[in-house]
């Protein structure tokens, strides 16, 4: 009856089937681990902004690495800029998360001659990307910053490629150990993405504090991954019975043909003897006398 699971063809439609449900169920899992992921970020952001604000040097330290769950603490602190080191972040997005830009990157000179950097806001990239863009000037003189500790970005984190030979002063990625071989002064681990004061004029626009509310479509997307799964023996199942059905009727069909044969058969030959019956009787029948 169910010997045609036995064809080529049911037996890679049945082994494709055995891959695509733990491939699926992992796929859920995975979405899952995100989701999860996600949440876990947007309770550290929320608790890091909500944190007090501490000195700089409580968080990070020269040739540190920012552990993570200091991450997006907000911190002060008091210094000089030193402009002449000053650098731009290539291919950044503005607040809208649709103008490409520039990054504006000044380090801030502390009293005892560290150097943290400071990323002052966003700005328009211009017309020509081959040039230094005109920055907006940073405050002189002693200056109080207060802003967002974050950690040194890296392709592996940031997925964002280090590329080399770029105009004068422009860098992709923020990373206190690559500026402070290039300013030749210690620096503080990670950097300060500026939330005060505001800049007069509006710019460098400030970098907006990060999403913390979203959780994403993740979890919608595990379920989604898990019910393919269930619906893959399902769909097996029924068509095992589609298949079932459709050969038994066939085979129905091709046993009606063979005894409608036979009974027109028989009834052909009823029909002949009968005509020979009827043949014989009038032979026998003697013709009339003529008068």
């Amino acid at each position: 009856m169910y010997r045609f699971l036995l064809s080529r063809q049911w037996v890679i439609v049945t082994l494709v089937g055995l891959v695509l449900i733990p491939v699926m169920i992992k796929l859920g899992y995975w979405q899952l681990h995100r989701h999860e992921h996600k949440v876990a970020q947007n309770q550290l952001i929320a608790s890091s902004l909500a944190a007090r604000p501490v000195p700089v040097t409580e968080l990070t330290a020269v040739g540190r690495e920012l552990p993570r769950h200091d991450m997006w603490r907000t911190v002060t602190a008091t210094g000089t800029y030193d402009t002449a080191h000053e650098v731009v972040v290539r291919q950044r997005t503005a607040a809208d998360e649709q103008s490409i830009g520039y990054y504006v990157l000044t380090p801030l000179v502390l009293g005892n001659g560290d150097a943290v950097l400071v990323n002052r806001g966003w700005i328009s990239a211009g017309n020509d990307l081959t040039k230094f863009p005109d920055v907006p000037a940073a405050p002189k003189g002693k200056v109080t910053v207060t802003g967002r500790m974050m950690a040194d970005e890296t392709t592996a984190v940031s997925g964002i490629k280090d590329t080399r030979g770029l105009p004068a002063r422009q860098i992709m990625l923020i990373n206190s150990k690559e500026q402070a071989k290039r300013v030749g002064r210690p620096m503080l681990g990670g950097y300060i993405e500026q939330t005060a004061p505001k800049q007069s004029g509006g710019t460098p626009e400030l970098v907006p504090e990060p999403d913390h509310d979203s959780i994403g479509p993740h979890m919608a997307y595990a379920i989604q991954w898990w019910l393919f799964a269930a619906a893959v023996p399902v769909g097996w199942v029924v068509l095992v019975r589609r298949e079932r059905r459709d050969r038994a009727a066939a085979a129905a069909k091709e046993a009606e043909g063979p005894q409608e044969d036979a009974q027109a058969g028989g009834q052909t030959a009823d029909s002949a003897g009968s005509g020979e019956t009827e043949a014989a009787g009038d032979a026998a029948t003697p013709a009339p006398a003529n008068p």
